[in-house]
């Protein structure tokens, strides 16, 4: 369950409880991430923070800001760039120069919010593309984004029967499935390469990093005369937490119908 999005509890459609929330439609919470951060532009050393909060909206993934103080002063420029957020106040904006190298307003934050959110006064936020390299404690982060301390995978080899078509030929057959419950995301299939029929799955030069699960490559499915782009993809070393499905491939792309047993 997300704290933000779905049914969570500051999400736009709670669950079922015997209680309810007396609060705004839209919904805020900043709370403390004890992590330290790092980000560099090329070898500079732009943020050095053991001071971060995630900010969580209604609807919204969670963004992290930081004290403005553990961003490198002498590499902020302040921008002519403003927004407004009508639960936060006006945004400043900041670019980040780093020798001849100019970072457009990659940082902003809210000198003067609004009392409702009175503790984002000395914050900014660090757009995540507008750096080079992120580091928790002194591992790189992957997968694009800061993993969210509520969001979780698990992940469970079933014994409900699966069967895979697309252009209405079928794909794959598999008895022992493995399922993966991810938050706030469908539950994904995945199964033994060996089940799939032989000469539908052909690779493609597509591959992703997701901060969840690791790295991605893809595979082009071939059925009923149709070639389906991008259709399929696997996981040859995942992240730790979702390590049962080294090597299985999952059909997700656009054509692909999971038929799931009970």
């Amino acid at each position: 369950m997300s704290l933000t999005q779905g049914t969570g509890p500051l999400g736009g459609s709670p669950a079922g409880a015997n209680y309810t929330i007396q609060a705004p439609a839209h919904r805020i919470l900043f709370q403390p991430d004890p992590r330290r951060l790092r980000a560099f532009v090329g070898d500079t050393l732009v943020l050095d923070t053991t001071g971060a909060h995630l900010l969580y909206e209604t609807g919204i993934a969670p963004v992290c800001y930081v004290p403005l103080q553990d961003i490198d002063p002498a590499l902020l420029e302040r921008t002519a760039t403003t927004t407004h957020c009508p639960f936060k106040g006006d945004a400043s904006y900041w670019s980040l120069r780093v020798g001849d190298e100019l970072r457009a307003d990659a940082v902003w934050g809210y000198e003067k919010p609004l009392p409702e959110a009175s503790w984002l006064g000395g914050f900014g936020a660090l757009y995540f593309d507008r750096v080079d390299r992120w580091l928790v404690e002194d591992e790189e982060v992957a997968g694009g984004r800061l993993r969210d301390p509520y969001h979780r995978v698990d992940v469970h080899v079933s014994s409900r029967p699966v069967t895979v078509t697309a252009g209405g030929e079928v794909v794959a057959r598999s008895q022992r499935p493995t399922l993966v419950f991810e938050t706030s995301v469908p539950v994904r299939v995945y199964i033994p390469r060996g089940a799939v029929e032989a000469g539908h799955l052909r690779p493609s030069d597509k591959t992703t990093s997701d901060p969840y699960m690791g790295d991605a490559i893809w595979w082009h499915v071939h059925a009923g005369g149709e070639t389906f782009a991008d259709a399929a993809h696997s996981y040859e070393l995942p992240r730790a937490e979702a390590m049962k499905v080294a090597g299985l491939v999952c059909f997700s792309g656009t054509g692909m119908k999971n038929d799931l047993g009970s």
